[in-house]
């Protein structure tokens, strides 16, 4: 019995050992596998590398900004528009006659009164537009309810222009080019004039009188730091100067031009995404001086890889200064009329509040009606006093340029084909 024990104790013995032997071989197979594997996988990987390093340093970017799809500009024959209207108190009933003068179905409006104009002449305003059938039909007139306090010297102008940009981009479908104008702005031609003519120019160009030369805007605008007061308040209040002062920025160029401008989608794109942080920062540091309109899109632009070849320096209006120039313009009136006319300019302003000069326009340029809508190939001035049509919704690509047409087209070439174009972008 011990000896048959015995055997069996030896038996199983033998059989672990077995086991335990053949785990440890199938172990060490199975490592050395693995390490030849990996070493193989790992040579060829690196071969792979070093041969295609080139073209994967160009697939895998390193920053997000890289990754962003680059702009796409419109194929369409005929631009369609974006305009800003705005305007303060006692406003409205300008701002109803800029409107008009500048109506085309191919475009997109936003009107803005700010909050120093009572809630009743906004819900005026408001009601007027939905009231208004062609604006119905259309639907491209749009009135900016939540207004906003505007210092016109102040960094308020220029968040309401970027607010109502965002507002067209949102809501305004395609179009491209963004135009900011006040309730004291008028147009000197058509939109039919305005469109052929755009309709032969690069979409990417933008139109926006700037310098580098900040001459006295050194000592009084760039170095004083202001506070607007509409950046916080309900009452508009002139803006207040702190006693420090600071030094000129190193990280960007400064410069300095017209508040007034026609930019195209992609830059007011860029302004209002930001794909990178230069619309941000540019813009606080906006925040803190004086006539900030004058500088904001300027600097962004000529601070920009991507845009500050796209100038064009003018924007594309016709003022007239006192000698020696005062903060605003003087009011434009009848004796300016020839001068407006030879400027070649498609806007001027300041002008009064039905001023004489504006019926003059309206009779002599426009050929519009008072009250009544700039006709024009989607629009006859036949047409004027009856129900408008339903086929200017799809008809609306139909112009008529008139002589406007040929004083754009002037002044346009004139600044396209200058000989020192492309070396003056943004010096």
């Amino acid at each position: 019995m011990e000896t048959n024990s015995s055997l069996n104790k030896l038996q199983k013995k033998h059989k672990w050992f077995l086991l335990l032997m053949s785990s440890l071989m199938f172990s060490t197979l199975l490592l050395f596998i693995s390490v030849t594997s990996t070493s193989t996988s790992t040579h060829l990987l690196n071969r792979r590398l070093r041969r295609n390093k080139k073209h994967f340093s160009l697939e895998v970017p390193l920053f997000v900004e890289s990754k962003l799809p680059k702009p796409v500009f419109s194929v369409r024959t005929i631009p369609r528009l974006a305009y800003l209207i705005s305007g303060s108190v006692g406003d409205g009933v300008s701002i109803r006659r800029t409107l008009k003068a500048l109506y085309h179905p191919r475009n997109q409006y936003a009107l803005h009164l700010d909050l120093e104009a009572s809630a009743q002449e906004r819900m005026e305003l408001f009601r007027w537009v939905r009231e208004e059938n062609l604006f119905n039909q259309v639907g491209n007139v749009r009135v900016i309810v939540r207004s906003n306090l505007v210092t016109y010297p102040g960094p308020t102008m220029v968040s309401n222009t970027l607010h109502a940009a965002a507002v067209l981009l949102r809501q305004g479908g395609e179009w491209d080019w963004f135009i900011n104008l006040s309730a004291s702005d008028y147009p000197l031609l058509t939109q039919d004039d305005l469109l052929h003519t755009l309709s032969t120019i690069p979409r990417d160009l933008n139109f926006i009188e700037h310098t580098s030369e900040l001459g006295w805007k050194v000592y009084g605008r760039a170095k004083p730091i202001i506070i607007d007061p509409g950046l916080y308040s309900l009452q508009k209040s002139n803006v207040f100067w702190l006693s420090e002062r600071r030094k000129l920025p190193a990280t960007f160029k400064l410069f300095t031009g017209s508040a007034w401008m026609m930019l195209s989608r992609p830059f007011v794109e860029y302004c209002i995404w930001g794909w990178d942080n230069l619309p941000r920062i540019v813009l606080m540091y906006y925040t803190n001086i004086l006539s900030s309109p004058e500088g904001y899109f300027h600097t962004v632009i000529c601070n920009a890889k991507e845009f500050k070849n796209t100038t064009v320096n003018h924007d594309l209006h016709f003022i007239a200064w006192d000698n020696p120039p005062t903060q605003h313009p003087h009011f434009l009136t009848v004796e300016d009329y020839e001068l407006m006319i030879e400027s070649n300019a498609p806007f001027a302003r300041k002008f009064g509040r039905n001023d004489a000069v504006l019926d003059k326009i309206d009779s002599e340029i426009l050929g519009r009606s008072p009250d009544g809508f700039v006709p024009g190939g989607w629009f006859s001035k036949e047409d004027t006093n009856k129900t408008i049509p339903e086929f200017l919704k799809t008809n609306n690509t139909d112009l008529k340029p008139g002589p406007g047409a040929r004083r754009l087209k002037r002044l346009i070439t004139s600044r396209l084909s200058a000989e020192d174009f492309h070396s003056t972008h943004c010096i």
